[in-house]
C-alpha cells in the first residue's frame, strides 16, 4: 500500500487504535498471572501494530463499511484486551484464575482473526479502489464494475462476524442468480477457493447453506465447472458431508453440485467409499420431489461404474430405486430407471430381481405416460437391458412392447431410434417374432433408417433388417421399397466409416435370389465395393461378390 499523504490522511480510527495498542503492549509487561499466555499475546499485538503500519489504511477507508467493521471490531477487542491485562496485574483476579484463562484463550484468538483479516484486506486491494465502485453504483463498464464487486464480496467473505459473510454471500448469490455472464467473472476472480474454505470451516449452518447454494449455482456454468473440479477431495468431502447433515435446500444444491463429480471414476470411488450412495438413496427415500430427482440424478452418474457397483448393492439400490419409480416425478423416475439401467447391465440375476418386484409394470407406466419421445431413450434403453434376459423376453412382449418400439421406431429423436432398433434386435429372436414386426410395418422405416445422418442410426437398422430377411415374407415387403437396395449397397463403400459391413452384406445376401435384385445390387456399383470389402476380409463379402458375378456372367451367355 502506498504511503499516506497530506491529501489522503491516516485514518483517525487507526490512529487511536496505534495509540491504544502501544499502551496495551506496556500493560502486558506487568501481568503477574498467565505470563506464557501474555507473552504470546504481546508478540500478536505487536503483529496486529505492524499489520496496521503495514496498510495505512486512509481516511477514505471509512466510506468503505468492511474496512470499517473491521477497525471498530479491533478497537472494541484492544479495549477489552486493556481492561484483561489490567486484571491480570494481580496474582489473584477477580472471577478466579480458570475465567480468566479462559478470557485471555478468547482474546488471543481474536487477536488471530484480526491480524489474518488484516492480511486479507491487504491482499484485496480494495481500499485503493474507487468509492463509486466499491459502493455498488454502476461505473462506465458493467463488466468492471462486476469484477470489483467481486472482489469485494471475497474481501467480506474472508473477514470480520457471521453476521457480515452471510450478508456478503446473499450479496453474492444476487449477483451470481443475476447473469451466467457473472458467475464466469467472479469465478475468474477466484471466488471458489473462498468458498470451499468457508464450506470447510466450522460456520454455522446458515452460511454453509449459502454457501453451497453459490458453488450449486457455478457449477451450472459450463465454463466454470473446471474450476469446482480443479478443487478436488477437499470440495467432494464437503459437500458429502452436507448430504449427510444438511437442510434439505442444503442437500438439494450439494445434488446439483455434485453431479458434475459424478463423472469421473476417482471420484466415483470416492464419493462411494465415503458413504456417498448410501446419502444419496435416503434422499431418494425420504427428500422432498425435487431433491429426490436430483439425488436420481447423482447416482445415475455413479451406475455407470462397475467399480462401485458393489456399493450400490449393499445399500439394497434396487429396490429404493424401483420404489422412487412408483412415486417420485417425472425427472425422479427417468433418472432412477437411468441408474437401475445401468446398474442391472451385464447381471441377470438383477435384471430378474427387478422383473419380479415390478419393473416391467413399470417400466410400461413410464412408457405410457412420457410426454415427448425425447422421455422415451431411456426407457428403451432399459427395455433392451431386460430383454437381453431370455426368460424377461417373452414377458415383454407379452405386455406389448413390441408394439411399443416399433411405435417409435421413426419418432423425431435419432437416440430414441436407434435404441428402438437395437431393442427389436435382440427381441427378435424367433422367425414369430420376426414375422409380426415385419406385419406390424416396421421395414419401411428401416429402409428410411438406412438412410439417416448418424452412422449409428444407419448400423441399427441394417443389424435388424439382416435378421427380418431371414423370413421370406419379410424379403418381399423389402423388395417392394424401391430405395431400399441402393440404399444398402451405399452403405458397402468403405468411405462409409465406423459402420460393420457384415451387417449390410447379410442384408443384401438374403436377397441375391431374387433376380431384380441382382440386377439392382450390380447397377448401384456393389461389386466394385465388395471387391475392397473382400480385401478388407469382411465376412461373408467374398461369397456375396462371388454370386453377383456368377449372375453377371450368366447374363452375358443369356444375350443373344
Amino acid at each position: 500500500m502506498k504511503e499516506a499523504t497530506d491529501e489522503e490522511p491516516i485514518n483517525p480510527i487507526v490512529t487511536n487504535i496505534q495509540q491504544l495498542l502501544d499502551l496495551l503492549i506496556e500493560s502486558t509487561y506487568h501481568v503477574q498471572i498467565l505470563k506464557g499466555k501474555w507473552s504470546l499475546i504481546t508478540t500478536k499485538l505487536t503483529t496486529l501494530q505492524s499489520r496496521l503500519s503495514d496498510l495505512s489504511i486512509p481516511a477514505a477507508a471509512a466510506e468503505n463499511r468492511f474496512s470499517s467493521d473491521l477497525l471498530h471490531s479491533i478497537s472494541a477487542t484492544s479495549s477489552v484486551a486493556s481492561s484483561l491485562a489490567a486484571l491480570c496485574h494481580s496474582p489473584t483476579p477477580l472471577g478466579g484464575k480458570l475465567k480468566t484463562q479462559n478470557e485471555v484463550d478468547a482474546l488471543s484468538a481474536k487477536l488471530d482473526a484480526h491480524i489474518n483479516d488484516l492480511e486479507v484486506l491487504s491482499r484485496s486491494g480494495v481500499l485503493s479502489e474507487s468509492p463509486v465502485v466499491s459502493s455498488g453504483i454502476v461505473s462506465s463498464s458493467r463488466r468492471e464494475f462486476v469484477r470489483a464487486e467481486a472482489r469485494n464480496l471475497m474481501t467480506r467473505l474472508q473477514i470480520g462476524s457471521n453476521e457480515s459473510k452471510s450478508s456478503a454471500l446473499d450479496s453474492l448469490l444476487g449477483l451470481l442468480q443475476e447473469d451466467d455472464k457473472n458467475v464466469l467473472i467472479t469465478v475468474a476472480q477466484g471466488i471458489v477457493p473462498i468458498l470451499v474454505h468457508l464450506l470447510d470451516s466450522s460456520c454455522s449452518s446458515e452460511i454453509k447453506e449459502k454457501t453451497v447454494t453459490a458453488i450449486a449455482k457455478i457449477s451450472t456454468v459450463d465454463s466454470s465447472k473446471h474450476v469446482l473440479l480443479a478443487e478436488g477431495l477437499v470440495l467432494l468431502n464437503n459437500l458429502i458431508r452436507v448430504l449427510e447433515s444438511g437442510s434439505i435446500f442444503a442437500k438439494e444444491k450439494s445434488c446439483i453440485a455434485l453431479k458434475v463429480f459424478s463423472n469421473s471414476k476417482e471420484n466415483a470411488r470416492a464419493i462411494g467409499s465415503r458413504g456417498g450412495i448410501s446419502s444419496l438413496l435416503e434422499i431418494c427415500q425420504e427428500g422432498t420431489p425435487n431433491s429426490q430427482a436430483l439425488a436420481a440424478g447423482v447416482l445415475r452418474n455413479l451406475a455407470v461404474f462397475e467399480e462401485i457397483k458393489i456399493n450400490f448393492i449393499e445399500e439394497n439400490a434396487v429396490l429404493i430405486l424401483l420404489g422412487l419409480c412408483n412415486s417420485g416425478t417425472a425427472l425422479a423416475q427417468e433418472n432412477a430407471i437411468g441408474c437401475l439401467n445401468d446398474l442391472i447391465s451385464g447381471d441377470d440375476d438383477l435384471k430378474l430381481l427387478v422383473a419380479r418386484e415390478g419393473g416391467i409394470e413399470i417400466v410400461k407406466n413410464f412408457w405410457d405416460s412420457a410426454p415427448t419421445p425425447q422421455n422415451l431413450d431411456v426407457v428403451v434403453q432399459m427395455v433392451r437391458t431386460l430383454a437381453s434376459c431370455p426368460n424377461i423376453a417373452e414377458l415383454l412382449m407379452a405386455n406389448g412392447f413390441l408394439k411399443r418400439i416399433v411405435g417409435v421406431l421413426n419418432c423425431g429423436v435419432v437416440g430414441v431410434r436407434i435404441a428402438a432398433a437395437n431393442t427389436l434386435y435382440d427381441l427378435a429372436y424367433s422367425n414369430k417374432t420376426r414375422k409380426e414386426l415385419g406385419e406390424m410395418g416396421c421395414i419401411p422405416i428401416l429402409v428410411s433408417m438406412l438412410d439417416g445422418k448418424a452412422i449409428e442410426e444407419k448400423e441399427a437398422a441394417a443389424k435388424l433388417l439382416s435378421i427380418l430377411m431371414t423370413y421370406p415374407r419379410n424379403r418381399r415387403i423389402f423388395r417392394k421399397e424401391e430405395r431400399g437396395i441402393m440404399s444398402a449397397v451405399r452403405l458397402l463403400d468403405p468411405v462409409v466409416r465406423n459402420l460393420d459391413k457384415k451387417y449390410i452384406v447379410s442384408l443384401l445376401a438374403s436377397l441375391i435370389h431374387s433376380k431384380k435384385c441382382r440386377k439392382q445390387m450390380v447397377a448401384a456399383g456393389a461389386c466394385v465395393y465388395l471387391q475392397k470389402l473382400v480385401e478388407l476380409d469382411v465376412e461373408g463379402a467374398k461369397k456375396l461378390l462371388e454370386s453377383l458375378e456368377h449372375s453377371k456372367l450368366w447374363g452375358l451367355f443369356g444375350r443373344p
